[in-house]
């Protein structure tokens, strides 16, 4: 059994996504994922390296989503590297992959 994904810090601004992320792990991730951006310093360019993402399926897409409007009202830039392409997939269905990939600046 694969664990239940979690946010790790690798310094202030980069994060590591690891585990599995579904409806399962979503809510505990998005809470911290919207804690990482309320105390980050302004003008920030946070990055989360999703490399270590092992499952990713809608309500990571939605997580993920609500962090860029999150990290956008707050005036924060926000990317993603290393999206998993299975989770790119399931955000082209939703015609989101463009703003997935590019991330808020």
């Amino acid at each position: 059994m694969t664990p239940a994904a979690r946010l790790e810090a690798a310094d202030d601004d980069r994060h590591r996504l690891v585990g599995d992320l579904d409806f399962g792990s979503a809510r505990a991730v998005h809470a911290a994922g919207l804690s990482v951006i309320a105390r980050s310093r302004a003008g920030a360019r946070l990055v989360v390296d999703c490399a270590g993402l092992t499952r990713a399926d809608s309500a990571a897409l939605a997580v993920m989503l609500d962090w860029l409007a999150a990290a956008r009202r707050a005036g924060r830039a926000l990317t993603f590297e290393r999206l998993p392409e299975s989770l790119v997939a399931t955000a082209r269905i939703s015609e989101v992959d463009e703003l997935l990939v590019r991330g808020v600046a």
